[in-house]
């Protein structure tokens, strides 16, 4: 009887590494037969293997860490702790691409949802240390609006720092299984940079209310964020 082949990780090709790795290493960890317990391959390993950087191998344990599937433990390695494949790393999302407008306004009756949540969880379990990590994203955030008139990438660090203050992992992963689809609609709709602008001064308002532990100012700064972003949509969609 012969032998099952083995899983070998193979060198990719420079286009979007860090999805490649995902997709690579989700599909090495399924063919190898790995269970929940079991250590994944070296971070040298995954580097020589794959032929991509550090960065990218990071970036892509990170995402697999948001999601829960792998934990790191320090002088040990890092731990599979649920079975995962190709087909169930990624949650794919139905949008439709041809019309903008829909698929912001869709996504974005999404993130309500999620933001008000988590924004009010965050305010009754947020920690001194959370404080500090929301106000130093918020901080960076406000230096980027005020030199570039924008701050996409530290808008959304500012939110991920809220969502980590819930204390739930779920916000994170939910964010990361759907971030490829919002970010493909969110980086710069209508070709506007300053989308959404006039609901800068609310992240801090925000940050308040999550400071103050009042959750019910911190899902009315929250809604007043998200008003903002609709208002926009339906006045740049005309």
């Amino acid at each position: 009887m012969p032998e099952p082949a083995k899983a070998t990780l193979l060198p990719l090709p420079a286009v979007d590494r860090a999805q490649q790795v995902i997709a690579a290493l989700a599909d090495y960890i399924q063919l190898s037969g790995l269970k929940p317990g079991d250590r994944l391959p070296a971070e040298r390993e995954l580097m020589a293997a794959l032929a991509v950087g550090r960065s990218t191998v990071r970036e892509v344990i990170s995402h697999f860490q948001a999601l829960g599937v792998v934990e790191a433990r320090k002088g040990s390695g890092t731990y599979l702790l649920r079975a995962i494949s190709g087909a169930t790393i990624h949650m794919p999302l139905a949008l439709d691409t041809g019309h903008l407008r829909d698929a912001l306004l869709q996504t974005l009756e999404v993130r309500r949802g999620i933001e008000i949540e988590a924004g009010m969880v965050a305010a009754r379990r947020r920690t001194e240390a959370d404080l500090a990590n929301i106000e130093a994203k918020l901080e960076e955030m406000e230096r980027a609006h005020l030199a570039q008139g924008t701050s996409g990438p530290e808008d959304l660090a500012f939110h991920l720092a809220i969502y980590d203050a819930t204390h739930n992992p779920l916000f994170r992963q939910l964010l990361e299984q759907m971030r490829e689809a919002f970010e493909r609609f969110w980086e710069k709709p209508f070709d506007r940079p300053d989308f959404a602008r006039r609901s800068f001064p609310f992240h801090r308002t925000l940050f308040n209310a999550i400071a103050a532990r009042d959750p019910d100012a911190a899902r009315e700064e929250t809604l007043k964020i998200l008003a903002i972003v609709e208002e926009d949509i339906r006045e740049m969609s005309k």
